[in-house]
């Protein structure tokens, strides 16, 4: 299994628009094969600070999801709208 968190940081200005591609992609990503999780979170302390926490079956689903279109589309357009940063957990 892979988990990736994505951590999303955004302005005041781009938050309303950051959160609504994020709702976009994951609920696109939840339709792809070998997705086990793929879930949005917005910090209680932090309004710029949102997270994208995923859980891919293997690495083949991954990087298959990789290709699909709404990742091709809707990932450029956040890391347009706010900084990302990823970490990485295989187990």
């Amino acid at each position: 299994m892979i988990r990736l968190n994505v951590f999303i940081r955004t302005t005041a200005t781009n938050r309303e628009e950051t959160v609504a591609t994020a709702k976009e992609l994951v609920a696109a990503s939840l339709k792809d094969a070998g997705c086990v999780a793929y879930d949005l979170f917005e910090s209680a302390t932090r309004p710029d600070v949102l997270m994208i926490c995923e859980t891919w079956s293997d690495a083949k689903a991954l990087a298959a999801h990789e290709t699909t279109s709404h990742f091709t589309t809707l990932v450029p357009r956040l890391d347009e709208l706010g900084e990302l940063k990823l970490e990485k957990f295989v187990f």
